[in-house]
């Protein structure tokens, strides 16, 4: 999809300056609905968030013995998910349903299942999502000290996401084996697995898996924040909002870490407070998920089809250019980019009256050319 990008936003900035009949076209544009904040909600969207919502009410109730095992300490907490849960459904579902990724969505799994094709995308699916999603390999080709940021908070919010949902939910507890108070057994789903000593190295690894997350999350975000602060490109497109995400997972952390530290070397004091204010932190971080910059969590895994997608379109015809008959990008791609951008606004074809035809038609070579032309003939000429 990288040169249906590139050709969209040169298309976008050239066609606004270069061409009249551009020009024309792009006065055509109709109002845009498909803003996440607009007024309107969307009722099938909600309706999705809300059967996400039961279902995993009912997973809760049942997981959990029947609620048997359900800690109501950690009301709260469950009260955080359920909300993080259903914004999480609307605005994934919202999103889409936008034009470009909702015709990027039908092209990659029409790639995917490709008939004679399934075997080897199916490897390659796996593949992607040892290399793209858990190792973030595209970041390490970009930054090492980004992709070792990355990978830090990734697997720390992993780790944590793996114990604190269960516990949350009921499905994880803890036993004592016996009559021995030093000797435990994990249950999943009511389930007995494994038994090990609270004095023992994997008893010390279980107990304090979350501190390790949490350390793990902390030295990412202090990566993240060197970067931020100090290398020209992060600073060049530093936004106000890129900070709260990084004090999110910083306070969730601490804060954790604060519990243990007042539980093991305080004789608890301050608990109570502390518990208050980690809650809080947690519970806020959930609701921050689907509408900030960590959204992009559930966002990574759709970019696979990507994959597939380009792979199909350099695997058909090539687009060749209207003005020097060079091929310039795939048919299929160019396509797809005339039929989206009307849709969000942007509609480049050219009225009969000025030739026909479409501006996206034209290479970038072409375009920068006749920009050239235009610029000459707005200031009468050189010379």
């Amino acid at each position: 999809m990288r040169n249906a990008q590139r050709t969209d936003s040169c298309t976008i900035v050239v066609a606004m300056t270069a061409s009249p009949e551009s020009m024309a076209a792009q006065s055509r544009r109709p109002p845009s609905r498909f803003s996440f904040l607009d007024d309107e909600v969307d009722a099938a969207s909600v309706a999705w968030g809300l059967v996400a919502v039961t279902i995993l009410l009912v997973g809760v109730y049942f997981g959990s013995g029947g609620m048997r095992w359900f800690d109501a300490a950690l009301s709260g907490y469950l009260l955080g998910v359920l909300l993080a849960t259903f914004a999480v459904v609307y605005r994934y579902r919202v999103w889409l349903q936008r034009p470009p990724t909702k015709l990027l969505n039908q092209r990659g799994w029409q790639a995917l299942t490709r008939r004679g094709q399934r075997a080897r995308n199916t490897v390659q699916l796996g593949g992607l999502v040892a290399t793209n999603l858990a190792g973030q390999g595209f970041i390490r080709k970009r930054s090492t000290s980004r992709w070792m940021a990355h990978q830090l908070v990734f697997w720390g919010c992993i780790l944590a996401g793996l114990v604190t949902f269960p516990l949350t939910f009921g499905w994880l507890h803890f036993e004592s084996v016996g009559q021995d108070s030093e000797q435990y057994r994990a249950y999943v789903f009511d389930i007995g697995t494994i038994d090990f000593g609270s004095r023992s190295f994997l008893g010390f690894i279980v107990f304090h898996t979350l501190n390790i997350s949490a350390v793990l999350v902390i030295a990412g975000v202090v990566v993240f924040l060197y970067r931020r602060l100090n290398d020209p490109g992060a600073i060049a497109v530093e936004r106000a909002g890129d900070f709260a995400a990084l004090a999110g997972l910083f306070a969730v952390s601490i804060t954790g870490l604060f519990l243990t530290a007042s539980s093991l070397w305080l004789e608890g004091r301050g608990y109570v407070f502390l518990n208050t204010v980690h809650a809080l932190t947690v519970i806020l971080g959930l609701m921050y998920i689907p509408f900030g910059k960590l959204f992009h969590i559930f966002q990574r895994p759709a970019n696979l089809g990507v994959h597939f997608y380009r792979r199909e379109a350099a695997e058909g015809e090539p687009q060749t250019c209207r003005a020097c008959g060079g091929p310039f990008a795939s048919l299929m791609q160019m396509d797809d980019l005339k039929t989206v951008l009307p849709q969000v606004g942007f509609d480049y074809s050219i009225p009969e009256s000025s030739g026909g035809g479409n501006w996206q038609d034209t290479c970038p070579q072409c375009r920068r050319k006749q920009v050239a032309l235009n610029q000459i003939r707005r200031v009468g000429g050189f010379g």
